[in-house]
């Protein structure tokens, strides 16, 4: 062999280095919906092509209503046919009764859903128009919030109903430098790696803040809350999670890594892990965990037969707690009934308790 020719498998054989490294790295980095994401107290993620496949059988066509059909028709766009990919950042509000409530969005939506039919009806519906970095930002009244949305992508478009332009706009100046596979917000950098692989869904930090219910500031904090009120300081709010009309022993403040990655044929594996300040406080949280878990079992088993209600028994039936140090763990197993159930309002539970407050 020639020294052309060893130089030659030389190169080649760096190069194939080089791109083995470069796949490698990618599997590893967060979904680039996810690393356009702004600075956030949660993040969650979906990742809508595996979920659909799963749930094909399952999911039942929902009744759509009049101004959605209209959508459709005005840009041919239709979410459930469409969409790909979703990555949600939540931002607390330091208001919980403001025109956000508890918390606020930013979105970035993957998938069959951009275009010129969108862009004449976001141009028809907007009250104001803001150009920036290239893109157009349309503000979209929405009650008594403002939602602003961009085209990001051939295939992308950014969403946020925060009070300010500042989360929009942070998420246009990520979309140029998303190339870079381990960017993205401080969260996902310091969560993300804590995830299992092959997650279809998944949620890291306070993601309590949409559910968070009785928000009151005399029970967050004793002499402390007090204090920071006198001072003029915000004072923390302490809130319960209520789910499914169960009160969760969780803080809305709790930080959390959840995610949901195929198990079994059929199923689906849950994954939730709390981090406290403490392993006292740890084994506190598993105790409740295991206690409302028990009850839970006990209210379910009464229920009727009917997928939704079948698909929770099974939930709670799988589900186990366990706590390392100063975690707490719960996994259990999804089926597609659970989820088919809820949406087509098979759901035995009492209406008031059927959906998050």
């Amino acid at each position: 062999m020639n020294r052309r020719t060893r130089r030659t498998l030389w190169i080649v054989a760096a190069v194939l280095v080089v791109l083995a490294a470069a796949i490698f790295l990618r599997s590893k980095a967060p979904p680039e919906a996810a690393r356009l994401l702004p600075e956030s107290d949660g993040i969650v993620y979906v990742n809508v092509k595996p979920m659909r496949v799963f749930f094909h059988k399952e999911l039942k066509p929902p009744q759509r209503v009049p101004e959605y059909q209209e959508f459709i028709a005005a840009t041919g766009i239709d979410w459930e046919r469409d969409l790909d990919e979703v990555a949600v950042a939540l931002h607390r509000m330091q208001d919980p009764n403001g025109p956000n409530g508890p918390v606020a969005y930013s979105m970035v939506l993957v998938g069959k859903i951009t275009g010129k039919k969108l862009n004449s009806w976001l141009e028809t519906h907007a009250t104001a128009r803001e150009s920036y970095t290239g893109h157009t930002i349309y503000s979209i009244p929405s009650e008594s919030r403002t939602v602003r949305v961009a085209q990001i992508g051939y295939d992308m478009v950014a969403v946020s109903n925060t009070p300010t332009p500042e989360q929009i706009h942070s998420m246009l100046d990520r979309h140029s430098t998303a190339a870079w596979p381990f960017a993205g917000s401080t969260l996902l950098r310091r969560r993300y790696s804590e995830l299992p692989l092959l997650s279809m869904a998944w949620g890291v930090g306070q993601l309590g803040l949409p559910f968070s219910d009785d928000c009151d500031a005399s029970r967050a904090g004793s002499n402390d809350g007090e204090q920071m009120g006198q001072l003029g300081l915000p004072v923390p709010k302490s809130c319960s999670i209520s789910v499914l009309g169960f009160s969760l022993p969780l803080k809305a403040d709790s930080t959390i890594v959840a995610s949901v990655a195929p198990a079994l044929v059929g199923s689906l594996h849950l994954r939730v892990e709390e981090e406290t300040p403490s392993e006292e406080a740890a084994s506190s949280q598993a105790s409740s965990l295991n206690l409302l878990i028990l009850v839970a079992r006990s209210f379910t088993d009464r229920l009727a037969n009917n997928p939704a209600n079948n698909g929770l028994k099974e939930l709670l039936k799988t589900a186990e707690v366990s706590q390392k140090r100063n975690r707490v763990l719960v996994t259990a197993r999804l089926s597609p009934s659970l989820f088919s159930g809820l949406a087509s309002g098979e759901s035995s539970l009492p209406e008031s308790s059927a959906a998050p407050k």
